[in-house]
């Protein structure tokens, strides 16, 4: 019988064989693609004093996840402590500080648990596997092309199809506001607001009515951009819309792009340029990446993230490995020569163990399987 101290708080779960199953085969996959590209994992504490990751995150403008941090008291220190919610600051404290001196451009891959005290309505876990990569030292469009492949390698490598990749550009409208669409500090804020909203209405009574053909350059990546390239910004897109073309034509055409050169949900903190990662058969984004600046330090770079646990729907399982039953005393030599060579092995621990209920494929003969 359940008692109400067995359930688990809102937002968390537990993974049960089959998922635990696909997780770890994805994030496997997904490491090794990273590895395979020269990416070095390192893996930051869960645990950080409070007011070094949470100025870290504020400064690169994720207000919200630092407000949301669990925190406590440290009991050797008597400091605030915090439980990340993101692993990225981290990635950039530690390229600014232990790794300061290392070549650029620096390649990091990482993957590790996160925790939010809240969640929003949209996706309700409270605890996340977040992996992912950063390109530290650059955020060219060669740089982007490069992160942008990586993440698709990664995605395939790991069973997803039918990748997609949505484009934005996050400081679109502090680029025109300067001089080709001038708005007043109290004027971009409110733009930017009813560019999210997609308002034509509002955007106009916001003063951002020169910003309307904005909404409009959306939609399949080469329509799109044309849209976005007819607009007259003085020169103002030219670098960005080189840029997006450069990365566009590394990626080829075997993923769909798509462009939304005005999205800004989750890019806040990001540079020029952004990007949403979505596969088949799994609801909602998948990853996101793009290039920003590493709080603290002002050092360009390019990264993205991997949200490992959505994935469990899309991600293929491991392929299932034989596995060998082994009868109460049974050939230990045997068994682990099979194990050895890539078996899986379950052992008998009385005479009542059915091998098939336990399932077992194999039952060992002297040392030899035999299949069931």
């Amino acid at each position: 019988m359940t008692k109400p101290d067995d359930l688990l708080p809102i937002g968390l779960e537990d993974r049960l064989p089959g998922d635990a199953a696909r997780i770890t085969h994805a994030m496997r996959a997904f490491l090794d693609a990273l590895d395979s590209h020269g990416y070095d994992r390192v893996r930051p504490p869960l645990v950080e004093f409070e007011k070094s990751l949470a100025g870290r995150m504020a400064l690169g403008g994720d207000t919200a996840q630092a407000r949301t941090m669990f925190r406590f008291v440290d009991p050797a220190s008597l400091r605030t402590l915090a439980l990340r919610s993101d692993i990225t600051p981290q990635i950039g404290r530690i390229a600014a500080t232990s790794m300061a001196d290392a070549p650029r451009p620096l390649r990091l891959a990482y993957c590790g648990e996160t925790a939010v005290m809240a969640a929003d309505q949209l996706d309700p876990a409270r605890e996340r596997l977040q992996l992912g990569a950063e390109l530290i030292g650059a955020d060219t469009a060669g740089a982007a092309s490069e992160i942008l492949q990586v993440a698709i390698e990664a995605l395939n490598a790991a069973g997803l199809s039918g990748v997609s990749v949505d484009f934005t550009l996050p400081d679109l409208v502090d680029t025109l506001a300067e001089n080709a669409m001038p708005l007043s500090p109290d004027q971009i804020d409110d733009v930017r607001r009813e560019l999210d909203t997609k308002d034509a209405g509002g955007l106009k009574a916001a003063g951002g009515e020169a910003y309307l053909p904005l909404l409009y350059a959306t939609g399949a990546f080469d329509e799109a951009l044309a849209k976005l390239t007819a607009i007259d910004a003085g020169g103002a897109l030219a670098s960005r819309i080189e840029g997006l073309k450069v990365i566009a034509a590394s990626i080829g055409n075997d993923v769909r792009l798509t462009l939304d050169p005005t999205e800004r949900h989750g890019f806040e903190y990001q540079s020029w340029f952004g990007f949403t990662l979505y596969a088949d058969g799994v609801r909602g984004a998948v990853g996101r990446g793009g290039t920003y600046q590493i709080s603290g330090s002002e050092e360009a770079a390019t990264g993205f993230t991997l949200y490992v646990n959505r994935m469990a729907d899309g991600a293929s399982a491991e392929k299932a490995r034989d596995t060998v039953f082994l009868p109460l005393g049974h050939d230990r030599a045997a068994a682990a020569m099979l194990r050895g060579d890539g078996w899986r092995t379950i052992a008998a621990l009385n005479n009542a163990d059915d091998a098939r209920a336990l399932g077992c494929t194999h039952i060992l003969e002297g040392n030899t399987p035999k299949p069931l």
